[in-house]
């Protein structure tokens, strides 16, 4: 019976963890994943910090993120943090953009 009320209490703890932002929202989880395999180079593994090449881009909105991310353009009356044209198109995670943009709100 002890080994039982041990075993949820620790269950019942697991639950309070510190665990980051997101780790329980399968979306934010995906977008994780697709910034460590495609982002991470140039923005930092800090979306909030400004990364070697890229600017930081916690809290971008989908539009902007679709803009850049699939056609390297911005959306209308966007005013870029870095005017460049360092960061190539990525068509291709056209349908990972709204992943992407749950992990970076």
């Amino acid at each position: 019976m002890r080994r039982l009320a041990l075993v949820v209490i620790a269950a019942a703890l697991a639950g309070c963890s510190d665990a980051p932002s997101g780790s329980s929202n399968p979306a934010a989880e995906r977008g994780r994943q697709i910034y460590l395999a495609q982002c991470i180079t140039c923005h930092g593994p800090d979306p909030a910090t400004a990364g070697p090449l890229g600017p930081p881009i916690k809290g971008s909105s989908p539009a902007l993120i679709e803009s850049k991310v699939v056609r390297c353009t911005y959306p209308p009356g966007y005013t870029p943090k870095r005017p460049t044209a360092a960061m190539p198109p990525l068509p291709s995670l056209a349908p990972d953009v709204p992943a992407l943009a749950e992990f970076l709100k």
